[in-house]
C-alpha cells in the first residue's frame, strides 16, 4: 500500500492540536434567540392561547477537543427539546418553563450545566424586554 504523503503546513501555522501542553478548559454550546409559541401565563387572557417566547441557551459541555459529532450536543437538541416543551401544555410562570426546559436539556450526557434564559417580548408590550434566566448543573 502506498502512502501519500500529507501536504506540509504553511509557514507559521502551528495547530492547537499540535502543542500537547495545551487544553481545552472549557467548552460551550449555545443557541441563541430561538422564538416557540407557547401557553403560558397566569392570567385568564392568557389560558387557551399561545404567545412567543424566545429562549437562548449556554450548554457547558465536557472541555475536551471536538472531531466527532458523538464528542458534542447538536444545536436541534435543544430545539427539539424547547418545541416538545412548548407543546406539551399550559405553564403558569416562566420561572417553571425555563427550569423545565433546563432540566430537559441537563438530561442530555453531554451537558454538565446550562443555562437558559426565557423572554416573554408580550408580556410589557414595547415597554420592555423581560424574562427570566436560570442556571442548572448536574450534582
Amino acid at each position: 500500500m502506498t502512502q501519500i504523503p500529507l501536504a506540509p503546513k504553511p509557514p507559521g501555522l502551528i495547530l492547537a492540536v499540535d502543542q500537547p501542553q495545551r487544553r481545552v478548559e472549557q467548552l460551550r454550546v449555545f443557541m441563541h434567540r430561538l422564538t416557540v409559541q407557547a401557553e403560558i401565563g397566569l392570567y385568564a387572557r392568557e389560558k387557551g392561547r399561545r404567545q412567543p417566547l424566545i429562549l437562548s441557551v449556554e450548554a457547558e459541555i465536557d472541555p475536551q477537543r471536538v472531531s466527532e459529532p458523538d464528542q458534542t450536543v447538536n444545536y436541534e437538541h435543544f430545539a427539539a427539546k424547547a418545541r416538545a416543551l412548548a407543546d406539551a401544555g399550559h405553564v403558569d410562570l416562566v420561572e417553571t418553563f425555563a427550569e423545565r426546559y433546563a432540566d430537559l436539556l441537563l438530561d442530555h450526557p453531554r451537558v454538565r450545566r446550562v443555562t437558559v434564559r426565557v423572554e416573554k417580548p408580550e408580556a410589557l408590550g414595547a415597554d420592555a424586554d423581560v424574562g427570566v434566566e436560570v442556571t442548572l448543573a448536574k450534582v
